[in-house]
């Protein structure tokens, strides 16, 4: 995801955060002052809002953790506005583990909780008359702080069920259907539902709180998107790459120039080029970089290529190529067999093989 900050890594995870996270920091902040708060009630409202998405990153990783014990990698979680998304390889197909995997990120919620609980002053903050009770609840201050982490916490878990994609709710539904029906049908129909309360929450939203609007936004694209992947899986399931592959593709050698490259590119459908040395793959020469260094004719492939690149055989399982597109960030594939270059994949292609995959199974 653009413009974001690395963190660090724990467990192998990195963790980045958007530049839109600002935008809470900023919001609080005006909050904070419009409600009469001074400097020091600012800083204890921003302290708040990190140790919150403390408890969010702890609640992704309840995700990760259990996603490993079914093979699943997680390469990063990047902070938003709206919560934390983690990155994960594949979501398991396998019902009762993508159940397992959803739950552990509210159960993780859960136990915060209940650690807090045993921190809160209950007798101090709750043996007050009404009036003081208000004014100590009023702004973020060390005497509540345990409060308001225990009650964000319980939020998250509740608000984590909703059933509806991208939250847990819509993958433990998911998980619930597809024990009793194909993924498909199960996404379809979780999908369904993710979409009816998107529009609910659009409807509040636009009568009484502007930010539902944005939360019905969330929850509509990303059950739309989830129904998508999930049909796109159901396509190529049982296919190989070899099915879909190019194989007319024209190979570069790393000392032709740009200039070489733009007539192939005129003359042929070819976008991207797969760059080859003694029969050895050494790199990838991406459309983007192709017009980006159109002026420069006479410069050599092997200064523009990519050489972190990335191929898959022939006989590997075509849903791989997804998996590659989602952890290498790229769109276009170099095909062996036998470590020998045979061909080459790219997302245009998968997607012609899918419309037509999807034709076959509508006749």
């Amino acid at each position: 995801m653009k413009g974001s900050l690395n963190l660090g890594s724990v467990f192998n995870v990195a963790i980045k955060v958007h530049w839109t996270f600002l935008l809470i920091i900023a919001w609080v902040t005006f909050l904070e002052l419009k409600s009469g708060g001074d400097f020091q009630n600012v800083l204890m409202s921003i302290f708040f809002i990190l140790l919150v998405f403390v408890c969010v990153v702890l609640h992704e990783f309840g995700h990760i953790l259990t996603a490993r014990k079914f093979g699943v990698d997680t390469k990063k979680i990047t902070l938003l506005p709206i919560g934390g998304v983690a990155s994960m390889d594949t979501i398991p197909e396998n019902p009762k583990e993508e159940l397992l995997i959803a739950l552990a990120g509210p159960a993780v919620n859960i136990v915060i909780a209940m650690l807090l609980a045993f921190f809160i002053p209950f007798q101090m903050l709750f043996g007050q008359d009404p009036g003081s009770l208000e004014t100590t609840l009023d702004h973020v201050t060390l005497q509540n702080l345990v409060l308001y982490l225990f009650s964000v916490n319980i939020i998250l878990a509740l608000f984590n069920f909703i059933p509806a994609f991208p939250m847990d709710g819509g993958r433990v539904f998911r998980a619930l259907l597809a024990m009793r029906m194909d993924r498909v049908r199960a996404t379809a129909m979780a999908a369904g539902l993710g979409e009816i309360i998107a529009f609910v929450f659009l409807l509040i939203g636009v009568l009484y709180n502007p930010f539902l609007i944005l939360i019905a936004l969330f929850i509509y694209f990303g059950a739309n998107a989830e129904n998508k992947m999930v049909q796109q899986l159901a396509l190529v399931k049982g296919h190989t790459v070899e099915e879909a592959m190019l194989t007319h593709i024209t190979v570069l050698h790393p000392d032709n120039t740009i200039e070489d490259v733009i007539e192939v590119l005129l003359k042929s459908t070819e976008k991207n080029f797969i760059v080859t040395e003694n029969a050895e793959i050494v790199g990838i020469l991406h459309h983007k970089n192709i017009l980006a260094k159109s002026k420069n004719k006479d410069l050599k492939v092997k200064e523009v290529m990519d050489t972190s690149f990335a191929s898959i055989d022939a006989k590997a399982e075509l849903k791989e190529v997804f998996t590659l597109i989602n952890t290498k960030k790229k769109d276009f594939f170099a095909v062996t067999s036998n470590d020998k270059l045979i061909g080459a994949i790219d997302l245009a292609n998968m997607s012609e093989f899918m419309l037509i995959q999807s034709n076959l199974i509508t006749r």
